[in-house]
């Protein structure tokens, strides 16, 4: 029985099937004919991101970024489902499943959205879809069943507590994990979930979501280059310029340093007074986990606010992968025996 993770995040979308893994924009737009599909520099291989569904084709990712004349993308949770959810995680999975073979699922939602949205997303996936994956140029096609047989919805940040508590066939590898208060902060795009692991069990009182992504810092630069430039800069095609500290808008370009510092300080300071306000009952807390790619960016202005100690995160490890890497070993915890 093959086993998949899928993160079908705002910012990027996720999935591994424990040897593979692939990440990309949560951007879908609409296909165009691309008269050169071939890259001008030999680059690393990717998947195809080009998609038939429901007898419309999709750009997804990057090539709807660069390619797409229309392009959907949105941090409402009720339009993501039933727009943009489906086809993000068709695409997202489809290379890694053989046609018509049975797999199993595992993937997330934010706390704030899982009581609310389990059963639709459970229902959105369960199914067999049939996709046809169209490789670059256009001319090569494959149709593919995609049958996903059984699917489990986990709170978001728990995703990350299985990849720090579980090994690569889903037994408990850290005994710390397993046996301590562990308190998790996992800052996405669009949502922060705050959540506490007491011995492996979910704490209700000590968890919630926040409207505290990476995204409200991104909105807040954004902003300032709207003001500089006259240019609103959509939320995804900031990224790159974020990561560089500099951003070119009509030739002319504009430092980042100090507009990031102080979006991220901010916002840092933010999640760490709800966080401490959340877990002021939860005084017995072992050590304190910060996970999900915007925790990555903020881990450095977020740990000297929070009250307890601080694991430090990975520096070798992409931590957008946190939460799907642990969303496979629990479905090998659940199924791989």
């Amino acid at each position: 029985m093959k086993v998949l993770g899928a993160d079908i995040g705002f910012g990027y979308t996720k999935a591994t099937d424990g040897r593979q893994f692939q990440v990309f924009k949560s951007v879908v737009g609409e296909a165009a004919e691309v008269q050169f599909g071939e890259s001008l520099l030999p680059g690393v291989p990717q998947y195809p991101r080009h998609v038939i569904l429901g007898g419309q084709g999709y750009f997804v990712g990057e090539l709807a970024e660069t390619q797409s004349r229309g392009r959907g993308f949105t941090l409402d949770q009720s339009q993501f489902l039933a727009q943009y959810a489906k086809i993000l995680a068709l695409t997202a999975l489809a290379p890694f499943v053989d046609s018509g073979d049975p797999v199993r699922l595992v993937t997330g939602l934010p706390i704030s959205f899982f009581r609310k949205h389990r059963d639709a997303l459970t229902a959105l996936l369960q199914s067999r879809h049939t996709i046809t994956v169209v490789k670059p140029g256009g001319a090569d096609r494959e149709e593919k069943i995609v049958y996903i047989e059984r699917v489990r919805v986990v709170p978001q940040p728990f995703g990350s507590m299985f990849d720090l508590m579980l090994n690569d066939i889903g037994k408990p590898a850290s005994q710390r994990f397993v046996s301590e208060k562990i308190g998790i902060i996992d800052i996405g795009f669009r949502t922060a979930d705050y959540t506490i692991s007491d011995k492996t069990r979910y704490s209700e009182r000590g968890s919630q979501s926040s409207d505290a992504g990476i995204s409200s810092a991104y909105q807040a630069i954004a902003n300032v280059l709207h003001e500089k430039s006259g240019v609103s800069v959509e939320l995804y095609r900031l990224y790159d310029g974020i990561s560089k500290g500099t951003i070119k808008i009509k030739g002319k370009s504009y430092d980042l340093t100090a507009i990031v510092k102080a979006a991220f300080q901010q916002l840092a300071t933010r999640i760490a007074q709800e966080v401490n306000r959340l877990w002021a009952d939860d005084w017995d807390i072992d050590a304190i986990v910060i996970t999900g790619g915007g925790g990555a960016t903020l881990a450095p202005y977020l740990q000297p606010l929070l009250e307890g100690e601080v694991l430090p995160m990975p520096p070798e490890q992409d931590a957008r992968l946190n939460n799907v890497h642990g969303y496979w070993k629990y479905g090998m915890h659940l199924w791989g025996g």
